[in-house]
Parts: structure tokens; sequence; C-alpha cells
């Protein structure tokens, strides 16, 4: 099997995977998982599509992770390796996605408006 390539992104985040058969170890940014992700929350959303399909021992993955804080990464690299997973084999797609692991979060954050403290936010109101 040669390496597969797959991106996923997340708010500010983006995580580039390379997969290949190997014993389970992912790498990000040549650091283990558990020193990447100190949080075994952010670990187990990680490995949610692995622990769906029963392959966590059959894959090596080394991850380039850029952008966004900790939790968006966290979930870009969830969807990057669930497209990985599908490209080598297609059938694990219908799986994959009624957990919910193949969607694309489109939420973005909203620009700041001028004139204003924040996006929604508005200064207060005085009427004298």
């Amino acid at each position: 099997m040669e390496n597969i390539n797959a991106v996923g992104r997340r708010k500010a985040a983006i995580a580039r995977v390379i997969l290949k058969e190997g014993n389970g170890t992912i790498t990000i940014n040549h650091r283990s998982l558990d020193d990447y992700f100190p949080s075994s929350i952010l670990q187990y959303v990680v490995k949610q599509p692995l622990l769906t399909l029963n392959c966590a021992e059959k894959y090596d993955i080394h991850v380039n992770l850029d952008g966004g804080g900790y939790k968006g990464q966290a979930e870009a690299l969830r969807l990057a390796i669930a497209r990985a997973l599908v490209k080598i084999n297609p059938e694990d797609k219908p799986a994959l996605r009624a957990q919910g692991f193949m969607t694309r979060d489109p939420r973005e954050v909203e620009r700041k408006k001028p004139g204003q403290p924040k996006a929604r936010k508005r200064f207060q109101f005085s009427k004298r």
C-alpha cells in the first residue's frame, strides 16, 4: 500500500495527513499524540474514525498541523483521518458519515464590524 494523503480543515486549523501501514503510531509535527494533545478528550476526538472502523492499530499516521486552537486542530485532524480512511476503502464511508466524521464544519469566526466593540456586541445606548 502506498502513502495516502488527505487534508482536513476546521475554523483556522489545517491538518495534512499521510497514512501508511504500520502499528498505530500517530505523529503530529514530529511529536507524539500524547505529547501534542495532553487532554484525553482531544486524543479521543482524533482517534474516533479509527475506533469506529476498528483499525486503530493498522496504520501509522504522520500529521502536519497548522493554525487555529487545540480544539479546532483536533477536529481538523479527525476529518483528515476520516478522509484518508475513505480513500483506502470507499465502503467505510457510510459508517463514518453516520457518525458525522465526513462533514466539514462550516462555522467560521464572524468578522468585527467598524464602530462596534465586537462582531455582534454594540456600545451601550444612551438616551441622553
